[in-house]
């Protein structure tokens, strides 16, 4: 006899102590050290930067922009599997209490996010409003409920093919989630809030009607999930080794200039694969570019000169630190065994290419800090950036990688 409530309650329980094994190597590394000091000094600048503001800041259009991203962006964990295409296809129609509880919990996990992120940006609001923190708790339950909206939209869509219908409702919803957070943040008259809830509604209920007699996309939300769960193994995979992390392979053409400066010999080979496997697997590349801009970014707007350097070397450690699981990406690949070279070339081709993203990320920084007019500091950077990156390389990553 199936059981749809036995069904998900061991799926949701195997996912969540799934993520608290992982999650215990993610908070155990000193990597979160890190973090909580990066989360301090952003937090310092924050705070100093919401006192400066004055009264006429849009403070709401911000709060609406930020606030419209996450409340959008409403994905249902499913907990579905591959072989569900086969098994669980036929049993759809019997299905609907376990997908609601897959919403519930989609809701609880999601609204936790959101009220980070409105505790986060609810000072800029207090500052520049009379009502203060008074409104917190009303904005928060009027949020989640949109929230919950949102979530229910975004699961009728999953009852189409085109793709097209898909992009429009995330720029529909967006612009819905903006306007109705920023009337709502401006104190607007309750008649425009109570129009703007029966558009929301009357959206809904478009949907609602026109799947009354359409399937599920089975197909589309295995892949949402397999691809959630692939970016969280990703992260994992930076603490330890995950089983179950599938590579991901992107051509990226244009930067095969960077490959061609390569020369074709026998003891180029690994510098050969591992800048292949930097440009083109997983989110190596990505990342790095994802941490480059933001410490970019992070330089460009605090002033403190000293709070600059650590700032700069913390970034050039996260990205090293991050690209060290690059050395293990091909270890269960047994052809790369036969290659005629030894392992001093494999370790030096590593060493080698983390050495020059360092430099590379060091530079950019110095770049930063000479178009801010700072060139004292951009000095300092330069030379601390390309010391710790070669101390990081030859000292930490080597040991690192012997552990």
């Amino acid at each position: 006899m199936f059981d749809d409530k036995k069904l998900w309650k061991d799926r949701s329980v195997h996912r969540l102590k799934e993520f608290g094994v992982y999650l215990r190597y993610i908070l155990n590394g000193h990597l979160v050290v890190v973090l909580l000091f990066l989360v301090g000094t952003a937090a310092f600048y924050y705070q100093n930067w919401i006192s400066s503001l004055s009264r006429e800041f849009p403070a709401e259009i911000i709060i609406a922009v930020i606030l419209g991203i996450f409340l959008t962006h409403s994905p249902v964990y499913t907990f579905l599997l591959e072989a569900d295409q086969v098994f669980l296809i036929p049993l759809e129609a019997r299905l609907r209490s376990y997908f609601l509880r897959s919403g519930m919990l989609s809701l609880v996990f999601q609204g936790y996010i959101l009220l980070m992120i409105f505790a986060l940006v609810m000072p800029m609001y207090a500052h520049v409003s009379e009502n203060g923190f008074q409104s917190f708790f009303i904005f928060l339950i009027i949020l989640l409920v949109i929230k919950g909206w949102n979530i229910a939209v975004n699961w009728k869509i999953h009852y189409y093919v085109q793709p097209s219908v898909y992009t429009w409702d995330m720029i529909v919803r967006y612009f819905i989630n903006v306007l109705f957070t920023f009337l709502l943040f401006k104190n607007a008259h309750i008649l425009f809030l109570v129009l703007f809830a029966f558009i929301m509604a009357s959206y809904y209920r478009s949907f609602y009607v026109r799947t009354k007699k359409m399937g599920l996309k089975w197909d589309l939300l295995i892949a949402q999930e397999e691809k959630r769960m692939a970016s969280f193994y990703r992260l994992a995979n930076l603490f330890t080794d995950v089983p179950k992390l599938k590579d991901t392979v992107k051509r990226r053409k244009w930067l095969d200039w960077l490959i061609n400066r390569i020369s074709f010999s026998q003891d180029k080979t690994f510098d050969y694969l591992y800048a292949r496997t930097f440009l083109r697997s997983s989110d190596y590349l990505g990342l790095f570019i994802r941490l480059t801009v933001i410490g970019g970014f992070a330089l460009y707007f605090i002033s403190f000169g000293a709070g600059q350097i650590v700032l700069s070397l913390l970034f050039i450690y996260l990205t090293g630190f991050q690209l060290l699981p690059l050395w293990n990406h091909h270890q269960n690949k047994l052809w790369i065994d036969l290659y005629p070279v030894t392992q001093d070339h494999k370790t030096t081709a590593f060493h080698s290419l983390l050495m020059r993203i360092l430099f590379i990320q060091s530079s950019i920084f110095t770049v930063i800090m000479l178009f801010k007019g700072e060139w004292i500091f951009s000095l300092i950077i330069l030379f601390s950036g390309l010391l710790f990156s070669f101390l990081f390389v030859n000292v930490y990553s080597k040991k690192r990688l012997k552990a």
